[in-house]
């Protein structure tokens, strides 16, 4: 998982573990307000559930079926990789040297 995935999921996390506890720190105050807020913010982290088990269902899609068009042509693979190298290292290249 790169780093700013991971950033991501920890932050995810950390705001359902927050709105969590904001709702057991609520669940002994009475009120209409708050029960309506309540109610909203369970709905709202079980959608960022569902949400969360799409997304990650479709990467994991996309990262399998890159792997098998990159097994099933290695050499085209290796050229797209080649060529994309290329260009990032001229385009680098041609940035540092404007800078001096």
């Amino acid at each position: 998982m790169s780093d700013k995935s991971q950033a991501v999921n920890e932050a995810l996390s950390s705001l359902a573990e927050d709105a969590r506890a904001l709702m057991a720190a609520t669940s002994d105050v009475a009120g209409e307000k708050v029960s309506e807020a309540r109610k909203r913010l369970a709905v709202a982290l079980e959608n960022s559930k569902q949400i969360y088990g799409r997304l990650r269902e479709k990467a994991i899609d996309g990262a399998k079926a890159a792997d098998v068009v990159v097994r099933e042509n290695p050499y085209q693979a290796m050229g797209i990789a080649l060529a994309a190298g290329a260009i990032v290292g001229f385009l680098l290249a041609r940035s540092c040297s404007r800078e001096d």
